[in-house]
């Protein structure tokens, strides 16, 4: 008995391994997100209970910075993961369906290289800053600056599979 190799209009299509680990990542960069936040607020919380009551500590200011720096990165590659970055809508639904995609690879691309840009300059800080401390928590800079190379991959990763995504819904 021959089987229609066609799959039926509406059945959902075998989630490939880029989508596979764009999700899988997204799913660890929520819980990362999550626990980010939560620390900056234990930080701060210690550092204002110990500025009324006791003597400040001089590095809960720069961990929380530093925390805020990573969850802003962090929540970047999240909304871009749920397609919830800023966008501009009224010239996209005017466009046919295969403008649509067209106009969402191009963006999508434009994402690509902005992120490409920031790795690479991410990469580049982590070697020529290597040497530099942190003022308050005496840790390599570099720690720092770790967090634009990894999460403009991931981005970059999630951008790919939303690129792949766009093609097979044409």
């Amino acid at each position: 008995m021959a089987t229609d190799a066609k799959q039926p209009e509406g059945a959902a299509i075998a989630p490939s391994a880029l989508l596979h680990w764009s999700d899988r990542i997204n799913g660890w960069s929520e819980k990362l997100l999550f626990g980010l936040m939560v620390a900056m607020i234990f930080f701060t919380t210690i550092q204002v209970a110990f500025r009324v009551f006791f003597t400040a500590f001089s590095w809960t200011e720069e961990i929380t910075c530093f925390l805020l720096v990573y969850a802003t990165l962090v929540g970047t590659a999240v909304a871009f993961k749920r397609g919830s970055h800023i966008a501009v809508a009224f010239l996209t639904q005017r466009l046919p369906g295969a403008g649509r995609r067209f106009l969402a690879v191009g963006v999508h691309l434009l994402g690509i290289a902005f992120f490409a840009v920031m790795a690479g300059y991410g990469a580049m800080l982590m070697g020529t800053e290597s040497g530099q401390l942190s003022p308050g928590m005496q840790i390599p800079m570099s720690w720092v600056y770790v967090a634009f190379p990894v999460v403009g991959a991931v981005v970059i990763l999630h951008l790919i599979a939303g690129i792949r995504q766009t093609l097979q819904k044409g």
